[in-house]
């Protein structure tokens, strides 16, 4: 049914035009924010109450990782000339969007990841004739190369922004060096270190005119060795160098917590202190100077792990450990026991707990672990994209019509490659459920 209202000229100038009125079962724009708002408050207030704050923000890294991974996607797309339609937090209903252009953009009720919708991926897509010649299967070879590859090279780009965080805002524990980290009472006395001026921060230059460099064990030794003895330690604090002189306690009479005598009778010498490497802070030059090769050395770490994930010795022990704890625990302690998303959520809430630089360290790990996993050539990862990629530009060659691949051929191996991922992950996230790896850093 319509209605018509007939108007002057000189009315129709002078009142605005009324505003469209939405389905009363269709929310508002400013309504569906309002109640996400409302939503994002709660959870965090019951994270805080609950104690749970350090996951909270574990699981927003998360989600914004995944993000930035479908923003470079959505980037390269749009830079290639093609149409992208959708770019959502998470999967499910949607409970907040708005739309920029042809692109709509919001958040879904399921936060377990989030996706860019480009028409034409593969040739099985139905899609609007009058898009052909923006379609993703339609543009060429370097444009779709470029979009298959964004993801992983936005895992990249963050790792390397994040080391360069951690290296120059943060800091790395320098292992070359000895420092001084804790002073513990001996017998209940004072320790000896405190009584003879020794300070935490103090990083040991040498003991008994012999330099220790980044030796635990040589200042282990040293102590040891001269029990009721007055040793000279050299010290660094905040630039200047100090000479002290310490007398070790017998360890065979007084105790120090924590710390187990060594076998036999024979005295030995207990200063009381807890030891560990200086963190330090890079200058930007330097870290830019070693940020590419600690990348090269953890991606190669990624690489081997990646390649032991297909190896079906790995699969079959993956396997055991779901019903061997043991076995679980000793992987863990070896660091090659796989994790699934459980496992890592708990591994990334412990190193938020123990401190910013442990938690840099796993947002680096995490990103450079994905960026080369979702390389893998087999659908549904973005590697198998690229190999499509390459396999329609060598089947091309200098035809001036573009090969496309029939995806419809290669769906038995995307099965294939969907049930052989379930085989990997299902027994990861079994072993982490029952099976908890022992926090490394505490």
């Amino acid at each position: 049914m319509s209605t018509t209202e007939t108007r002057t000229p000189a009315a129709a100038a002078s009142e605005p035009a009324p505003r469209p009125s939405l389905p009363e079962s269709v929310k508002s724009p400013r309504r569906s924010a309002a109640e996400l708002l409302t939503a994002i408050a709660v959870i965090v207030a019951l994270a805080v109450v609950s104690g749970h704050v350090d996951l909270l923000i574990v699981i927003a890294s998360i989600i914004v990782i995944v993000m930035l991974h479908e923003l470079g996607h959505l980037l390269a797309a749009k830079h290639g000339g093609m149409k992208v339609t959708e770019y959502f937090v998470g999967f499910g209903p949607r409970l907040w969007s708005f739309r920029r252009g042809e692109t709509e953009y919001g958040i879904k009720a399921l936060p377990l990841g989030g996706y860019v919708k480009i028409p034409g991926m593969t040739n099985l897509e139905e899609t609007d004739p009058a898009d052909e010649s923006r379609l993703y299967r339609e543009k060429p070879f370097h444009a779709r190369l470029l979009v298959a590859v964004a993801g992983s090279a936005m895992h990249f780009l963050m790792a390397f922004v994040l080391l360069l965080a951690l290296l120059t805002l943060v800091g790395v524990p320098n292992s070359g060096l000895v420092q001084i980290q804790g002073l513990d009472r001996v017998g209940g006395m004072p320790s000896p270190a405190a009584v003879g001026g020794v300070q935490v921060g103090d990083v040991v230059v040498s003991v008994g005119g012999k330099p220790i460099g980044g030796s635990v064990d040589a200042l282990t030794a040293a102590i040891h060795s001269r029990p009721d003895q007055p040793v000279t330690m050299v010290v660094s604090r905040r630039g200047q160098t100090r000479t002290l002189t310490v007398t070790p306690a017998n360890g065979r009479r007084l105790h120090e917590k924590g710390a187990p005598p060594p076998t036999g009778s024979k005295p030995f010498g207990l200063i009381g202190v807890s030891l560990g490497s200086p963190v330090q802070r890079a200058t930007p030059l330097h870290a830019l100077a070693s940020t590419g090769a600690d990348l090269r050395s953890v991606a190669w770490g990624s690489i081997v792990g990646v390649g032991h994930l297909f190896s079906p010795n790995e699969i079959s022990q993956r396997v055991s450990q779901v019903t061997n704890a043991h076995a679980a625990n000793q992987a863990a302690a070896n660091g090659t026991r796989v994790q699934s998303l459980v496992g890592v959520v708990q591994t990334a809430t412990q190193a938020a707990q123990a401190g910013i630089g442990d938690y840099l360290y796993i947002l680096i790990l995490i990103n450079i672990f994905f960026g080369i996993f979702n390389l893998f050539p087999m659908l549904p990862l973005d590697g198998g994209h690229v190999a499509i990629a390459v396999y329609e530009k060598i089947r091309t060659g200098r035809r001036k019509v573009m090969y496309h691949a029939d995806v419809a051929k290669l769906l038995p191996f995307t099965w294939m490659m969907l049930i052989f991922l379930g085989i990997i992950i299902v027994p990861a996230l079994l072993t982490d459920i029952l099976h908890p790896a022992a926090n490394p850093f505490g």
